[in-house]
């Protein structure tokens, strides 16, 4: 049996990995001549995970749509370059407070979908169980 609101956190879960990695990759990178900070947003995630014209669907109006589309992950769309505030003179585009905060934030959403996931196994597994 599968439970799309667990399917649905799990492209959230990839999303927030997939941002993290970008992210970390900037920071790392801070002192690199010429390098372009980049970053992924929800916004653009969604768009190229169903395009602008995304639409729930379903066999009763009161229904979710639940076909899975493609892996929002599988599309580069989603990866943009970031604008600078003050670039370097050596060219590169990382402004490290804007990349720690951006991933300090995105690292808390990740925790947060992870405990929301974790609630929604738990609510499962009671009603299959029962109340003790």
């Amino acid at each position: 049996m599968k439970f799309d609101a667990l399917t649905q956190r799990e492209h959230m879960l990839q999303f927030r990995a997939q941002r993290n990695e970008v992210l970390a990759s900037n920071i790392a990178n801070a002192d690199t001549p010429g390098y372009k900070a980049r970053d992924i947003t929800f916004s653009s995630a969604l768009r190229a995970f169903g395009g602008d014209d995304l639409k729930l669907a379903g066999s009763s109006d009161m229904h979710l749509d639940t076909q899975s589309g493609p892996n929002p992950m599988s599309t580069r769309d989603a990866l943009k370059y970031r604008i600078p505030m003050q670039p370097a003179l050596d060219g590169n585009t990382v402004e490290t407070d804007v990349e720690q905060a951006a991933f300090a934030e995105n690292a808390l959403m990740y925790r947060a979908s992870l405990a929301f996931i974790d609630s929604q196994i738990r609510t499962i597994k009671f009603a299959i169980k029962g109340g003790d």
